[in-house]
């Protein structure tokens, strides 16, 4: 999901919902109480008791008795119940029996491109394996004919035979290397991006229950296991079996008795790779588990570092982070130790018939010569069992990345596919929403039959307690969610029959939380383009910004740190504007736009603001009234219902859920307690709404 549709919807207050928020909320209830419930977007965990249906979401106290006691067992979860919620959610299930060859295959779309370097290291490794098979044939063939008859000729050739093909194999091991690399760098390359583009092509509601950190492990743990795999020399197996098909075959050739010995011991080998084979997976699905946890909580804490120094709870925060360090740690070593005892047991099985070889020479003779060649081969027979068993290992982690990257490109959560048959309706209204229901959670719903619309050039104000329904609103007219019933028209489009970069193209957001991206002050206004500055510096001139951004060291060229750390909310508040500007949609969206600036750029922001909304339709979403008095129709909301209709005047004569919000809004500021507010963050809005009629 680009950053510019997840900032044109925000969060909306109705699906606060992010799973990060929800594990710190769960962790906040159950270090101070105890016990909680939770609600919103679903994620079905499982503990000892049965089912629960467990949110990613926002975490609700469980309702208490006067007396401080829960209300209720059934309402109530113990600390240790949390902990398995959180660890239900974390930790993903298994994929069920895993098909390696299946996974392999769906690696070749991203091996296709480069497929001649891949041959070529195929040829390569089939040749060198080839002539390592040679050596002791050589050196048999030089010791009987050789040392036994003192030929020195035969000596010289057999010498410089087995030097020829040990320099010539290294060459070729080092084209092997480096092209499988480049081939397993490229392609890896490859699949990241596909991984990164999917996550755009998602839907907002799946980002909604998904840990940050998980989806990072994605795009890069789980990848670079893969990529392991290749920087390993797994091609290498081919050789390895090449390798023991023919060591197999020569040994036969040189003396079938002794070969039978030596082979006693292959199914003693396999039952062991077998044994050790489903757990040794399962110890590397843990730890691409427990990496994506780890990686997720890191994100969250870092992200929630004010929070947690705020409320003291660095140790509580350590703790945490100690039990997924030492499962991790865990996870580690169950994996090293499944590779210890595969490797301790083939050196040993390989001692053995070593021995056993020995012994039976005592009973049957053969050459010197046979003899030499026949251990070297006895030797390189457990070499490439020792290497399969060793690339097998690597194989079950890049596997195991592979089940969770190939799941994540298989989720067919689509954001805004366009829908046969849409419902198009009046074209000279700007926008419309007839008869919608809406719900995030199924079963919860959040809107029930709103409907009203918006004629070109109108101010639409939308009000109403928090949680009403409001910013809802703006999700579904960007259709960041779809309906579940009713039609969302834009410009008479019903919005599902609209391909989704044409729907956003018509509107300009302006959130109340600003998310500026790394980067400079030109490209964080261009919003995703590239940054023309000269419409940068028209942008910043209509609302009188472009000398206070080019005071800057650097100018339009300053660089913006991560969240826009380093520009105040003020400015941050600007760049959304000049970004809405910078767009010129006709369509614009504020979503209390206002609320986060101080008395400094007041000023600043109603000129902004007036510029803005000059000739556009405007879908104002206001949490206090005193923003919304010169809008065109003020649409009161509460609880998912739209109770009232009208300007500001109708609507306080009406006596209605309005007028009354609006009494106790005043009544409060007469007491002072919202002086401060509405004589700086609401002015500019006011006014801008006055002079952009």
């Amino acid at each position: 999901m680009s950053g510019r549709t997840r900032e044109a919807g925000g969060a909306p207050p109705e699906a606060e919902a992010e799973a990060n928020g929800a594990e710190a909320a769960c962790r906040a209830e159950a270090d101070s109480s105890g016990g909680l419930t939770v609600s919103g977007a679903p994620v079905e965990v499982a503990d000892s008791s049965a089912n629960r249906m467990v949110s990613g979401a926002a975490a609700e106290p469980a309702d208490s008795s006067a007396d401080g006691t829960s209300g209720g067992a059934e309402k109530g979860l113990t600390r240790q119940e949390t902990e398995a919620i959180l660890n239900a959610f974390h930790e993903e299930a298994s994929f069920g029996k895993a098909y390696d060859w299946e996974l392999t295959k769906r690696l070749w779309p991203f091996l296709r491109p480069y497929r001649m370097l891949f041959w070529l290291t195929v040829v390569v490794v089939v040749v060198t394996a080839v002539g390592a098979l040679a050596q002791p044939l050589i050196m048999r063939w030089t010791i009987d004919r050789g040392v036994a008859t003192r030929d020195l000729s035969v000596l010289t050739r057999g010498g410089l035979g087995v030097a020829a093909i040990v320099i010539i194999s290294q060459l070729l091991s080092f084209v092997q290397i480096y092209t499988i690399q480049v081939v397993g760098a490229r392609a890896m390359t490859d699949l990241r991006r596909a991984v990164f583009q999917h996550l755009h092509r998602l839907k907002v509601s799946f980002f909604d229950v998904q840990p940050v950190g998980r989806l990072v492990t994605r795009v890069t743990n789980d990848v670079d296991a893969i990529l392991e795999l290749f920087a390993s020399g797994a091609i290498g197996a081919v050789g390895d079996l090449v390798r023991l098909v023919g060591i197999v075959v020569a040994m036969l050739l040189l003396d079938a008795k002794l070969s039978l010995v030596a082979f006693a011991a292959v199914p003693v080998v396999m039952l062991l790779v077998q044994a050790v084979r489903r757990r040794s997976r399962e110890a590397y699905r843990d730890i691409r588990a427990k990496t994506a946890r780890m990686n997720a909580t890191m994100n969250e804490q870092v992200s929630g570092m004010l929070v947690v120094q705020a409320y003291r709870r660095e140790h509580a925060a350590l703790s945490e982070f100690d039990v997924i360090n030492r499962d991790y740690r865990d996870a580690n070593i169950r994996s090293v130790k499944y590779e210890a005892i595969q490797d301790a047991a083939i050196e040993m099985v390989s001692a053995v018939c070593l021995a056993s070889v020995i012994l039976a020479l005592g009973y049957e003779g053969a050459s010197f010569g046979t003899l030499v060649a026949f251990n070297a081969y006895l030797v390189m027979f457990f070499e490439p069992v020792s290497a399969l068993a060793q690339r097998y290992t690597l194989l079950q982690s890049a596997m195991a990345g592979a089940e969770r990257v190939f799941g994540l490109l298989d989720l067919k959560q689509l954001d805004a596919p366009r829908e046969p048959d849409p419902k198009d309706g009046d074209a000279s209204l700007a926008f419309e929403l007839d008869r919608v229901d809406f719900e995030y959670k199924p079963g919860v719903p959040v809107l029930h039959g709103v409907s009203f619309s918006a004629e070109p050039g109108q101010k639409i104000a939308l009000v109403g307690p928090t949680g009403a329904g409001k910013t809802t609103i703006a999700g579904l007219l960007l259709r960041l969610y779809d309906v579940r019933g009713g039609v969302v028209r834009v410009q008479g489009r019903d919005v599902r029959g609209l391909e989704r970069e044409d729907l956003r193209r018509r509107f300009a957001v302006v959130p109340q939380d600003v998310f500026l991206f790394q980067g400079t002050v030109a490209s964080n206004i261009a919003a995703g383009e590239e940054p023309d500055l000269e419409r940068v510096r028209a942008s910043l001139t209509q609302i009188a910004a472009l000398e206070l951004f080019e005071r800057r060291p650097g100018g339009l060229l300053a660089p913006v740190d991560e969240h826009g750390a380093n520009f105040s909310a003020g400015e941050r508040q600007l760049i959304a504007f000049a970004r809405a500007l910078y767009r010129d949609a006709r369509l614009l969206i504020l979503d209390e736009a206002t609320a986060s600036v101080d008395s400094d750029t007041e000023a600043q922001l109603q000129h902004a603001l007036t510029q803005l909304l000059v000739g556009r339709t405007a879908l104002i979403i206001a949490h206090r009234l005193s923003t919304v008095r010169a809008a065109d129709r003020i649409v009161v909301f509460q609880q998912g219902r739209v109770v009232e209709q009208g300007r500001h005047e109708e609507l306080l004569a009406e006596g209605g859920l309005y007028a009354k919000l609006h009494q106790l809004h005043f009544a409060r500021q007469a007491d002072g307690a919202e002086a401060s507010d509405a004589g700086q963050s609401d002015a500019p809005l006011g006014q801008a709404l006055e002079v952009g009629e």
